[in-house]
């Protein structure tokens, strides 16, 4: 269907009170990916989100899932790797992604480039992200070695004199990711290879998420020793007031057997 009969489409349903988008936008892949841009992105995802999280700044990152940037027209459509929604909190569910919806496109986004289609990210994604608005888009090459036409790192950047263009391509094993504020940086060799987070002046000392785990279980056993604390002294502190009520009570009573025995019949 074409955009024009998409419109048409939508008119109608306007027209007779329906009030909704008729376009149907799909939410998943119907092909597989090559099992190590998954290991990639499994460990880089929650890397980059919990990175965010540090700085203070959290916000979405997300994976593979369709981002669609024109209303009635479904073949405009991206699905990154791993992509950040700045303004948007972690945790959201995701199933599709609608720019026209709340405005918010893509700050970054990185594309693993496939063994089996491997010039798709080289050819197609500089005009699909153009029009998406994204600020910053790497694409990383894990094979690069197989051909000479092939680089391990391409970078492309907004900016504001010269619109969306490639700014870096290099086979080194880091690149700078202006948009994340951090190091993008190869481990390992082979089936081996993986992408982390790495900081300092030339991407030196490797953002760990081994540490970050340790600390997120620190502050979770400190949470807790914390919690045991407060339930001990609301325990006392109920026995205190518990006590107390007692005393009251037996004071009463003693109080009350004593002006009993003063009265009329006492001996």
């Amino acid at each position: 269907m074409s955009i024009e009969a998409h419109r048409q489409e939508h008119r109608r349903a306007q027209g007779d009170g329906r009030g909704r988008d008729p376009t149907h936008y799909p939410v998943e892949k119907k092909m597989g990916e090559d099992s190590l841009q998954t290991w990639i992105v499994e460990l880089l995802r929650p890397l980059i989100e919990r990175w965010y999280s540090e700085l203070g700044r959290p916000r979405f990152v997300g994976a593979d899932q369709f981002i669609y940037d024109q209303q009635f027209d479904p073949s405009k459509v991206v699905a990154p790797d791993v992509y950040v929604l700045p303004g948007v909190a972690p945790g959201r569910r995701v199933r599709s992604w609608k720019v026209w919806e709340t405005g918010i496109a893509p700050s970054f986004a990185l594309e693993v480039v496939s063994s089996d289609d491997p010039y798709k990210e080289y050819a197609d994604a500089l005009e699909r992200y153009r029009e998406l608005g994204v600020k910053e888009l790497v694409i990383f090459d894990p094979d690069w070695e197989k051909s000479r036409d092939r680089v391990r790192w391409l970078r492309y950047r907004r900016l504001k004199a010269r619109g969306f263009v490639r700014v870096e391509a290099t086979n080194v094993d880091r690149i700078y990711a202006r948009v994340l504020g951090c190091w993008l940086r190869v481990t390992g060799d082979g089936e081996e290879v993986r992408l982390r987070l790495a900081t300092g002046p030339e991407g030196e000392e490797l953002f760990s998420a081994a540490a970050e785990a340790e600390r997120v279980d620190v502050e979770a056993e400190r949470a807790a020793k914390q919690a045991e604390r407060a339930a001990k002294q609301a325990e006392r502190a109920a026995k205190e007031a518990a006590l107390e009520r007692i005393a009251v009570l037996e004071a009463q009573i003693a109080s009350a057997a004593e002006a009993g025995g003063k009265g009329p019949g006492a001996q």
